[in-house]
């Protein structure tokens, strides 16, 4: 499998899921990656504010930020090559570089119902 690396723009913690409005790309981006490394896949991210050293230690993002600036992040590598720049990852790229189904990552949403004795699902209507 492939060691995944994004670099992160300035944000308020790690993953950019603080204060009052949380982002949905950055929830998916962060439940993705956690699907991902659940599955032994190595996805690493690095903070522009908490680990800026990270940014200067890596030649090619250090490149890419002078550049083109802050306006570059988010930057992913993978093993070591640059994969994508300004945007995060879609789920079929984590898939693709995780080596892995789209399917396999996918968060799908457990509901279940339990049927009353008249035949119908809680909350109205019929199953």
């Amino acid at each position: 499998m492939s060691k995944i690396e994004i670099f992160d723009p300035a944000m308020c913690c790690p993953t950019g899921l603080c204060g009052p409005g949380v982002d949905p790309e950055l929830l998916r981006v962060t439940t993705t990656i956690n699907t991902l490394t659940k599955k032994g896949v190595t996805v690493i991210r690095y903070g522009l504010a908490s680990e800026p050293q990270a940014f200067v230690d890596n030649k090619q993002v250090n490149d890419y930020l002078m550049k083109e600036e802050v306006d570059i992040l988010p930057i992913t590598m993978v093993d070591g090559e640059v994969v994508k720049t300004r945007k995060y990852p879609t789920d079929d790229e984590f898939a693709k570089w995780a080596g892995l189904a789209k399917e396999e990552i996918m968060i799908k949403p457990k509901l279940s119902f339990k049927k009353r004795k008249d035949g119908c699902c809680p909350g109205g209507g019929c199953c």
